[in-house]
């Protein structure tokens, strides 16, 4: 299990030090295999801010970027991406930096121009896949700050050695509640903006994280209907249908806060899925309605032989022994474990089923080994997660989305 140091910090309310916290964890829970720095390789990169942007007066698709870095007098810098505009901020790379995979700057002329460093993309900077644009910065620091005061992503991951027997080790509010007994602090989740989400979520549901779970089989929420045909594979299964979402980039600190830990940002959906995740040990599910017939959500026991094309592209066939949730005609997830690709949120996407879910972790430890198919929910399903948390974790995603 990997956590990030400044992800334990939000959590805990004060600075800390990656050393110290695998002290800590090694003495009073489980050995710890190391302590990684990351982004330390973007030391030599800073905030600069574009004064002027005109045409290369020999390339169509060039721009001479006139760049505040912070020096004596401004710099011109060639650059091929069309989003850059005049009076914003952005990371520059002067000439004798060293970015992420060793590509060292130089002065060099661009058709016919010279250009004295490079604004720089996400993926240039080892921070995303995006590279069709520069990474715009929301920040107000001054020309010149150094790009790691600007945007604290300097980090460490701590690699926990996590034992079966302790499945709450597997977030970082597991992690952190631990800490929190030997240095006297108190583990806190940022507040919920839209706090009456709990209230506001549908399906097989009560609103207090203490009462019993329900045994209400059937439900209609929104315009979906829910039927819990499987209660022993699924003893508590909860959605949310949630209208007039916008699938594309996530905020900056969602990102950061995922790829601290080495998971790539996908969207804000999937990514806000990730994040509670890997913050409370949730695992959560989200399906485009329009792709659900009839609109139905049937969790029931597959029939033998049923296929699925999950998201990793491959046709699996399931067995009596599996839980599938369904829609009015076929299999839209293998339990606790994939999606399928038919159901999956894209750029399209308008509507949205989300599922959180507790699974009998006997159930899917068995399917995962009869799939050959392993993913991070499975993982946290066979070791157990809170049944009681899933409205909170829900709500949480939903105040993302």
């Amino acid at each position: 299990m990997i956590v990030a140091r400044r992800w334990l910090e939000a959590l805990l309310g004060r600075p800390l030090q990656g050393q110290d916290v695998a002290d800590r964890l090694a003495r009073q829970v489980a050995p710890v295999d190391g302590v990684v720095p990351i982004h330390q390789d973007l030391r030599e990169v800073l905030v600069a801010r574009v004064l002027e942007v005109r045409q290369h007066p020999n390339a169509d698709r060039l721009s001479l970027c006139l760049v505040d870095a912070g020096g004596s007098a401004p710099l011109e810098v060639v650059c091929g991406a069309a989003n850059v505009q005049a009076g914003k901020s952005y990371p520059f790379a002067p000439v004798g930096a060293t970015l992420p995979g060793g590509l060292k700057l130089e002065r060099r002329k661009i058709r016919g121009v010279e250009s004295n460093g490079m604004l720089c993309s996400a993926k240039e900077l080892g921070l995303g896949v995006d590279h069709a644009g520069i990474l715009e910065l929301q920040t107000d620091a001054p020309p010149g700050t150094p790009f790691l005061d600007a945007v604290p992503i300097a980090d460490e991951q701590i690699i926990i050695d996590v034992s079966a027997n302790r499945p709450d080790l597997l977030c970082h509010r597991g992690v952190a509640r631990e800490l929190a007994v030997s240095l006297g602090a108190t583990v806190k989740l940022p507040e919920i903006p839209g706090g009456l989400a709990v209230r506001r979520l549908g399906g097989l549901k009560h609103a207090s994280p203490t009462a019993q779970p329900p045994t209400r089989l059937t439900a209609k929420v929104d315009s979906v209907e829910v039927r819990l045909e499987d209660p022993e594979g699924a003893p508590r299964y909860m959605i949310a249908v949630i209208r007039g979402v916008k699938v594309g980039p996530s905020p900056a600190w969602l990102a950061a806060r995922l790829q601290s830990i080495g998971q790539r940002s996908i969207n804000n959906i999937v990514d806000a899925t990730n994040y509670i995740l890997f913050e409370i040990n949730q695992p959560l599910h989200a399906f485009d309605l329009a792709k659900l017939r009839g609109p139905a959500v049937v969790v029931r026991r597959a029939k033998p032989g049923e296929p699925i094309v999950t998201l990793d592209g491959m046709t699996r066939k399931l067995t009596a022994e599996m839980t599938a949730i369904c829609d009015a005609e076929r299999p839209q997830i293998v339990a606790g474990v994939m999606g399928s690709a038919e159901s999956e949120v894209t750029e399209s996407t308008t509507d949205i089923v989300l599922e959180a879910a507790y699974f009998q972790p006997t159930r899917i430890r068995r399917t995962r080994r009869a799939l050959g198919l392993s993913s991070e929910s499975s993982y946290r399903f066979e070791r157990g997660i809170d049944m009681l948390g899933m409205p909170d974790a829900l709500a949480r995603a939903i105040d993302l989305t």
